[in-house]
């Protein structure tokens, strides 16, 4: 009986503190002072919640499967094309290219895809990604642009082999015809 009463007290204790937690939060978000300005780094918890989310999120939703293998050479090579003709690389960066200066300002900032954080995800997440986009970070939604899906998988077999792409390799491939002819 003891127990019984024990266990209603901490019950009603535990229900009293989130309602008390979820009001706190609403005025904190809804009452404008969580700060929205891309200048300043979001709290650990609300980058934690971020990452958890979209992660959460890109495993949920990636089902597409490549239509041939990630690893021809031909498709990634077109892959670094686009790429570049795309404006990938004014965000992320490239081998021997830094990402644009406009860059720093996002918030929160794009992953240095050099540094092979796509290699942690499988094809199917990383063309979720680049065909859909990833809202409330600057990544925009390359299927609602127009990209076709075929050069969405390009994109993603250079995003896959990117870190172990020389800067010479990456220059030859991203060239385009016109490129070529430039003296």
């Amino acid at each position: 009986m003891r127990r019984l009463r024990i266990l209603k007290v901490l019950i009603w204790f535990v229900g009293l503190a989130a309602i008390v937690g979820g009001v706190a939060a609403l005025v904190f978000f809804f009452g404008g002072s969580f700060n929205v300005a891309a200048s300043e780094e979001d709290p650990p918890l609300v980058r934690w919640a971020r990452g958890f989310v979209r992660d959460a999120s890109v495993r949920q939703h990636a089902m597409d499967q490549p239509p041939g293998s990630v690893d021809d050479q031909k498709l990634i090579e077109a892959g670094a094309r686009s790429f570049r003709e795309r404006g990938c690389v004014q965000c992320h960066g490239g081998p021997g290219v830094d990402k644009a200066k406009f860059a720093d300002g996002l918030n929160p900032s794009p992953p240095d895809l050099k540094a092979a954080p796509a290699s942690k995800l499988l094809p199917q997440e990383v063309f979720w990604v680049v065909k859909n986009g990833i809202r409330m970070t600057g990544m925009p939604s390359f299927g609602a642009a127009g990209v076709p899906d075929g050069e969405v998988w390009s994109i993603v077999a250079f995003v896959k082999k990117l870190p172990m792409v020389s800067e010479n390799d990456y220059k030859a491939w991203s060239q385009t015809p016109a490129d070529a002819a430039k003296p």
